[in-house]
């Protein structure tokens, strides 16, 4: 069976038994219910552990590198009961040991990640404190990489974007779309936020339409403000379920959910098989050279440029507007070049 990758997971599991007054854990109870709780956290049994590993484990906890813990000299009959000499004692109150701290520090690594992003204002006073409390290493240099758009127009909005949807504030916003000639402004009551493809978008009442899935790009907005005045709930639209049958943000108000299928040459079949185009993907290998995608969404433009975003690559089978859709859009490409 698989180790846990996280051995702090089990160490935490093993403390809340060790210091549990009520239950006398044997060894063989001990290791069921530390399974148990793996089973229930990851939802896999394979992250579950034989005696030895578990053993193995309270050594560690024992030891000067873990917690230094204490285990009482307590049996039930002849056999050893697993308890802490000190039941008031927690490894979550004992000082860090240098597995925590190195967890910590990764975690302080990522984190730096998003300095200087709008969403996450306060966040240098954070990773500051970190750094100092815990003595992070200030040599590292960052080890990952997110897809992000730090020089998006607009993100100097973000924050009050985000706090009046959570905080239920109307806005009146300014805004210039790429059809209008010149800037207009409407009150909207702001629900939802959603990125795509590195832009962000905010879904909200328009309150002279009335409509509750107005599209707001952030990058468009010329100017926001908030507004004294009553809040229109959402009470309609459940977000999870509006962008479940669409690829982007786009969505016809009579759109209707089709099935598209879709054929990929071998090389990006293979590709396509790991990672779905949507959640409703159904593929099979027709044979060595073409794979089969169906996903059943309401057409949109984003679905479009998608699949022009594979080339050669991607052959539209159905459905026959679609089809005839994009071979359109290639050929006046042609013309271009």
């Amino acid at each position: 069976m698989a180790v846990t990758k996280n051995p702090l997971i089990r160490y935490k599991i093993l403390d809340a038994c060790l210091r549990n007054p009520y239950k006398k854990f044997t060894k063989e109870l001990l290791l069921s219910t530390l399974n148990e709780k793996l089973i229930e956290r990851f939802d896999d049994e394979s992250h579950c552990i034989k005696l030895r590993q578990m053993q193995d484990d309270i050594v560690f906890m024992k030891s000067s590198e873990g917690w230094s813990i204490e285990l009482a000299e307590e049996f039930d009959g002849k056999k050893r009961i697993f308890r802490y000499e000190d039941l008031n004692f927690s490894i979550n109150n004992a000082p860090l040991n240098e597995i925590e701290l190195n967890e910590f520090q990764s975690a302080i690594h990522v984190l730096s990640q998003f300095e200087g992003m709008p969403q996450f204002e306060g966040i240098q006073e954070i990773i500051a404190k970190l750094k100092f409390d815990l003595k992070a290493e200030e040599t590292k240099q960052p080890f990952i990489g997110f897809d992000t758009n730090q020089d998006l127009k607009g993100m100097e909005h973000f924050s009050l974007l985000y706090n009046s949807t959570q905080k239920q504030l109307p806005l009146k916003i300014t805004y210039q779309d790429f059809k209008s000639q010149y800037p207009y402004t409407f009150t909207l009551h702001p629900y939802y936020l959603k990125q795509y493809n590195k832009s962000w978008f905010l879904y909200g009442l328009h309150e002279e339409f009335m409509k509750s899935d107005w599209n707001v790009a952030i990058d468009r907005i010329i100017k926001i403000e908030t507004l004294n005045k009553k809040f229109i709930p959402n009470k309609t639209i459940d977000w999870n379920d509006y962008f479940s049958d669409i690829i982007g943000v786009s969505k016809q108000v009579d759109g209707e959910i089709e099935e598209i299928v879709l054929h990929f040459n071998e090389l990006t079949g293979k590709y396509m098989e790991n990672k779905p185009i949507h959640e409703t993907q159904k593929h099979k290998w027709l044979n060595d050279d073409t794979l089969e995608v169906k996903i059943k969404v309401i057409p949109n433009y984003e679905l479009g440029r998608l699949i022009l975003s594979y080339g050669e690559s991607v052959t539209v089978i159905k459905p026959k507007h679609l089809k005839e859709e994009i071979k359109n859009r290639i050929l006046s490409g042609l013309n271009n070049y």
